[in-house]
């Protein structure tokens, strides 16, 4: 196939050349019988996984060592994309020579970062990142079967998109690698929030523990301070992105003003924040007992307006809503 051909709507070229070996000549493809299985006194697994997001779906066998729990050998059916071949027969490999509780630590980075030609190059087109997902889940499948217990059981990662069966920890490492700015982006690398959506930001018809845009923010302003820290720059308040601005904000209430205002029934929350000629306007919003509060426009609002001054940048002009 040439090099500018395309493959579901991408290009080739996106694709590294491990990928492309292994869609094409794959070295763990197959199956494992029962009497393969007996004639090495191993017990034979067999675990379905299907991805509802893309159709695509794959069969894991496993021929587990009872003694040790060891996986001696690991073989696949993929029933999909040639991406998800790719990914199911690194898996099968990365697989091999594992204990059943170390496979399942293995995750869809792992075998995303498996198939690249160099480290810091994606070795699958944004649309396509989401078939390695099906490793990270096929395997916790797997050692379900052997332990005969719930898949959850293995499920120490945080899930943020339930559709796409997306981690916390898959997103955050996609942003950084890939310096995503975007949900959109976020969407197009892992399929995370391309479905019923409720988990790109408040408001949808399920409530999230996380969200992709609180995700992006807080994932970019650790990626900056990370930068900083490893070139020894420093940034000023005036310096920083709004979005920067707020969480710093937010930081400073949270530790600094909501003890005090939630023992007595109150709270408080930024609703807004501007960069006006120099300064940064904060706008809040008082919660609770607040409300009505005759303080909440005097001493109240001072100690704010006082805190964020002192704690976090003189530029700041607190507006009560």
């Amino acid at each position: 196939m040439a090099k500018n051909d395309l493959i579901g709507g991408a290009l080739w070229e996106h694709y590294s050349d491990k990928v492309s070996d292994r869609m094409n000549n794959p070295q763990f493809m197959g199956e494992i019988t029962e009497e393969e299985a007996a004639a090495k006194g191993a017990k034979l697994i067999v675990a379905d996984f299907g991805a509802d997001s893309c159709g695509d779906a794959v069969r894991l066998y496993w021929m587990v060592d009872p003694e040790t729990d060891t996986i001696l050998d690991s073989k696949y059916k993929s029933f999909g994309c040639g991406t998800a071949i790719a990914s199911s027969d690194v898996t099968a490999e990365l697989c091999i020579g594992k204990t059943v509780d170390e496979a399942v630590k293995i995750t869809n980075i792992d075998v995303e970062k498996a198939l690249r030609d160099t480290p810091d190059t994606p070795a699958v087109p944004p649309q396509k990142m989401h078939c390695s997902v099906m490793a990270y889940d096929v395997i916790k499948k797997a050692a379900s079967v052997y332990k005969n217990v719930d898949m959850s059981v293995f499920e120490d990662e945080e899930i943020v998109c339930e559709c796409a069966r997306v981690s916390l920890s898959t997103i955050k490492e996609v942003i950084k690698l890939n310096d995503l700015t975007t949900v959109e982006e976020i969407t197009q690398f892992t399929k995370a929030g391309a479905f019923c959506k409720s988990c790109i930001k408040p408001g949808g018809h399920e409530e999230r523990k996380f969200y992709l845009e609180d995700i992006l923010r807080d994932t970019r302003a650790d990626m900056e301070r990370e930068r900083l820290n490893a070139t020894g720059e420093t940034k000023t308040f005036a310096d920083l992105t709004l979005i920067q601005k707020h969480k710093e904000v937010d930081k400073t209430i949270t530790e600094s003003i909501l003890p005090i205002l939630n023992a007595d029934g109150g709270s408080v929350e930024v609703v807004d924040m501007k960069d006006i000629d120099g300064f940064t306007d904060v706008f809040i919003s008082y919660k609770g007992a607040c409300v009505g509060c005759a303080a909440s426009r005097t001493g109240t609002y001072e100690a704010i307006a006082d805190a964020l001054r002192t704690k976090v940048d003189e530029s700041i002009r607190v507006h009560i809503l």
